[in-house]
């Protein structure tokens, strides 16, 4: 897009984002008409370049798996590693299985464990975001790169601003996020940065048992909808 406006001029690039504004209503439309017919789900998060052999690939399988045979379907971002690992787990147990698909020049292509009916494809992150923060009834984070933490600390603040409704939101391998959550509290509540209710908001677990304990404990009382 950068090189593309290189070649543009001003009043070219203006008209061609008044346009663009069509094609966002477009994927808006899409994903609305699409996600809203699928049930409560839970979106699944994680690393691309995980390979199927791989421990975090397997475990995602299985907590996939759980998600299911508790109720609820799994929406990933459609892609291969952990991604492809979700839908897999959730294409075994006869359950939902979502992709929203996100155009890129690497890394991104679709998995084969997407229902035919519901894999989605974007050109805009933002427009694929607002798709997983409405219709997910829960965030399940593996161990992932820069996409994965976008996703993690956008919804932690939309939760800590009250821009959407409270839904769980899980670290999956105390390994591999431990550090993360030290440095949180020890430097961004240390510092004052964020306050300790905001620590609540996330839950650190290791295995798929755990991670339904929490999703059945947070809905036992509260009812199943969209967050906005």
């Amino acid at each position: 897009m950068r090189k593309e406006h290189k070649h543009k001029g001003w009043n070219e690039i203006k008209t061609n984002d008044s346009w663009a504004i069509f094609k966002i209503m477009g994927e808006f439309v899409n994903g609305y008409e699409k996600l809203s017919k699928i049930g409560p789900c839970v979106s699944i998060f994680g690393s691309a370049r995980t390979k199927p052999d791989h421990k975090y690939y397997k475990l995602a399988a299985e907590v996939a798996e759980k998600i299911v045979d508790s109720g609820y379907g799994v929406i990933t971002g459609g892609g291969p590693g952990i991604m492809e690992a979700g839908n897999k787990g959730a294409h075994i147990a006869g359950g939902t299985s979502v992709g929203l698909n996100i155009d890129l020049p690497f890394e991104q292509h679709d998995n084969p464990y997407i229902d035919g009916d519901k894999s989605l494809d974007f050109d805009y992150f933002f427009v694929r975001k607002v798709m997983f923060v409405k219709y997910s009834q829960g965030f399940v984070v593996m161990p992932g790169g820069f996409g994965t933490l976008d996703e993690l600390f956008e919804a932690i603040t939309l939760i800590q601003t009250h821009k959407i409704e409270t839904f769980p939101i899980i670290l999956v391998g105390t390994e591999f996020w431990g550090g993360l959550m030290e440095w949180v509290k020890s430097t961004l509540l240390g510092a004052g940065n964020i306050s300790p209710e905001d620590l609540d908001l996330i839950h650190l677990v290791d295995t798929g048992d755990e991670v339904i304990d929490i999703l059945n404990a947070f809905y036992k009382d509260s009812g199943l909808s969209p967050n906005f």
